[in-house]
């Protein structure tokens, strides 16, 4: 089979997959406690107002018809209005104003992640049981066994308060490190809209002293956010390279005088990526989906925090728009994922 029909092949697999997600999620969402018309009238609403609303949420139709209307907004792209977050607002528009902060939160955690957690597992399976390899497991456990949000909040308390604190009574200079919460300085206005990203922007429009800041408030909940991924990467790597290592054809390059360093890069790594694309993967598709902890710590008001505000609120189309991209965005990376194995081992036929 090739490449292109696996591809429509797995395509048309999505199909039932997100539309049995988007059916779970609706179900559950209308049979949460609590009325959703609530944020939208004084307590003291009449019952003809409450019944007026419910007409203009759709909610006044029964179940089946309420779902059926609604899977026939989505296919023409009308994801429905927000009801108590932003009343009246398209939740397209909602979603788009916060998942480009998430976006930009997860390509950096992943991207530094990836980087350091392979090259720190091929590190420790070449030199295992020795100091290196004890010194990052040792890491690599405390990053696996470590809550993000509180990672998150020492470093908060550790690097924004007690380091400034100690530098200004040591040398008397005011500075501030790191910010501690937010994505911006209070009071910088936003770029353009341009692309959606913030940092891009604010490249596109010239205002570099927005660039800077917003990568500046990033660091902080990047590295959180990295630590903990990048745990889980140098775990696996390093299992997986432990075991590729000991494959006949690793002695043969061996026994054939091949260079230490060729042996493991070019012969090993690749055929023991296959189950950490996997573990980037899944965690690439997770963070994206809403690094709820992460954004909620540092108040970054991205995909995590709409998910957890349109729960409280029972914001009931944002709840099933949030789900079914966080479903989309998990069956696309998986699709990539099966890619890339192909990529990587040319045994892999589609």
């Amino acid at each position: 089979m090739s490449l292109l029909k696996y591809i429509i092949r797995r395509i048309l697999i999505m199909i039932p997959v997100l539309f049995g997600a988007i059916t779970v999620v609706f179900i559950l969402s209308r049979l949460m406690p609590g009325d959703p018309t609530s944020a939208y009238l004084p307590i003291n609403a009449s019952v003809e107002q409450q019944e007026a609303i419910r007409r203009y949420l759709g909610l006044d139709q029964p179940m089946i018809i309420q779902y059926f209307r609604y899977i026939g907004d989505l296919l023409t792209g009308n994801w429905g209005l927000s009801s108590n977050i932003s009343k009246g607002q398209p939740v397209w528009e909602l979603i788009w104003e916060r998942f480009p902060r998430t976006m930009e939160l997860t390509i950096f955690a992943i991207l530094i992640a990836s980087l350091i957690g392979i090259r720190a597992g091929v590190l420790t399976a070449k030199h295992r049981n020795k100091a290196q390899d004890t010194i990052v497991r040792g890491f690599a456990l405390v990053g696996v066994s470590i809550p993000v949000f509180w990672l998150g909040m020492l470093m908060q308390y550790s690097l924004t308060y007690v380091l400034p604190n100690w530098i200004y009574a040591t040398f008397g200079v005011d500075v501030k490190i790191f910010p501690a919460t937010g994505y911006k300085t209070p009071g910088y206005p936003d770029p353009p809209m341009i692309t959606g990203f913030r940092l891009i922007d604010s490249l596109m429009s010239g205002q570099l002293y927005l660039f800077i800041d917003y990568l500046h408030h990033l660091i902080l909940p990047v590295i959180a956010l990295a630590f903990i991924t990048l745990a889980s990467i140098t775990r696996q790597t390093r299992s997986s390279m432990l075991e590729v290592l000991q494959q006949d054809y690793i002695r043969t390059a061996r026994a054939k005088g091949c260079n230490e360093k060729d042996v493991v890069h070019s012969h090993a790594l690749k055929n023991a990526l296959i189950p950490t694309v996997t573990i980037i993967g899944l965690n690439f598709g997770g963070l994206l989906g809403g690094a709820v902890l992460t954004e909620t710590t540092f108040n970054l008001k991205g995909m995590g925090n709409l998910i957890i505000n349109a729960i409280r609120r029972y914001d009931y189309y944002v709840i099933n728009a949030t789900v079914f991209l966080t479903a989309l965005i998990f069956v696309v990376v998986n699709l990539l994922m099966d890619v890339i194995y192909g990529l990587l081992d040319p045994r892999i036929r589609f």
